[in-house]
């Protein structure tokens, strides 16, 4: 995997991984618990829900690229790009930007 200079750079390719809906819906899922996550920590006044982000964000999104989009997920080797993908992917998709 080459080498990215900024997100601008990167985003192109990050969409590229994301072509099978069934990826982007697993991946829109996932990062719509992670802020459900955010919410209960926050009403509870409980941290320990917040252990369950990384689980529901990744778990869903990785299981969208093993097993439908059939690709190895860029959080493994840019990471902060991916996450940062993740949530302008997820903002695109709620503007109707992104067919879901």
């Amino acid at each position: 995997m080459s080498s990215f200079a900024s997100f601008r750079e990167f985003y192109p390719f990050y969409l590229g991984e994301h072509r099978d809906r069934t990826c982007r819906r697993m991946h829109f899922a996932g990062s719509s618990l992670v802020l459900a996550v955010i919410v209960v920590a926050l009403a509870t006044g409980n941290a320990w829900w917040l252990l369950l982000a990384p689980v529901a964000g990744y778990g869903f999104a990785w299981i969208g690229h093993f097993v439908f989009e059939k690709n190895r997920p860029a959080t493994f080797t840019h990471p902060l790009y991916s996450l940062m993908g993740d949530w302008v992917m997820y903002w695109q998709i709620l503007r109707g930007r992104i067919k879901l």
